[in-house]
């Protein structure tokens, strides 16, 4: 399945997508809602509510209020050599806040405060059950499915310190979506892209990780309890802007676009903060 979060005149809606119709799920406001009620998948399945037009919509981020966005650095061998890192034997965590988060077609917020603004694309899992001390072998239980999500960066305050966390979580920087796509329906794997004013970027395979999603989920879980809609992204491949020579930024105007093979697609216009 597809599911994804609708913006309407009422409010937001969870919706199942089927080819180009959205099917509302009734009185389920997000897919996260969604994904804290017992049987969410058959509920989705059985939904026959209002339907709409996939082309044109207006659609928020997938899980627009998780609980929890806890991202993943250094996780694909290509961005650690670029980053003149080495191969780390834990994985590194940060976290980001949900204001940060934007829709799939929205406007991507250039800050008054930093002209260093970089691209990351990552494949992001999103939580369907709720655990602590996951296995790694069930850690597949645990997973609702997969969704595309970039990581923009802020450099100049990420690297102000040795923590990350204040380049990470700005003010509707995040786009996230366009669906949740079911782990029946997706396998780690596929072609990441990122592209600036259709120049690409970043280009790897998603299966190509240092830590697997199910290691992550384990390793996390070991640390904190992992609930429904909590979102891991799972990192970024080579190709950062920072990494370049000389190195490239986002500018005002620029469209970012963001591709997984089999999740969809990201859309964002790169706009000044007002």
């Amino acid at each position: 399945m597809r599911l994804l979060t609708l913006r309407t005149a009422a409010g937001t809606v969870a919706v199942r997508q089927d080819g180009d119709t959205l099917t509302e799920i009734d009185g389920l406001s997000d897919v996260g809602a969604l994904l804290h009620e017992p049987g969410w998948a058959a509920i989705a399945e059985a939904a026959n509510g209002a339907t709409h037009a996939y082309d044109g919509a207006d659609l928020a981020a997938v899980v627009p209020s998780p609980g929890k966005i806890i991202c993943v650095g250094h996780n694909y061998r290509n961005h650690i050599k670029e980053m003149g890192r080495e191969i780390p034997e834990y994985p590194t965590l940060f976290a980001k806040y949900q204001e940060s988060l934007i829709g799939p077609n929205d406007d991507l917020a250039l800050p008054q405060e930093s002209d260093t603004v970089d691209w990351e694309a990552e494949l992001a899992l999103v939580i369907g059950k709720k655990g602590r001390r996951i296995s790694e072998a069930d850690a597949a239980d645990h997973i609702a499915g997969y969704s595309v999500l970039n990581d923009i960066s802020m450099r100049d305050y990420q690297f102000r310190t040795v923590q990350w966390l204040q380049g990470k979580t700005w003010e509707k920087s995040t786009p996230f979506g366009p669906a949740l796509v079911t782990k029946d329906e997706f396998t780690a794997g596929p072609l990441m892209t990122s592209a600036v004013d259709g120049e690409i970027q970043q280009q790897t395979p998603t299966g190509d990780l240092v830590f697997t999603p199910e290691f992550l989920v384990s390793y996390i879980s070991t640390i904190i309890t992992l609930n429904p809609g909590d979102v891991i992204a799972t990192g970024t491949p080579g190709g950062v802007g920072h990494a370049q020579n000389p190195k490239r930024y986002l500018q005002e105007g620029q469209l970012l676009v963001t591709t997984i093979e089999g999740l969809g697609q990201l859309n964002n216009r790169v706009v000044k903060e007002a």
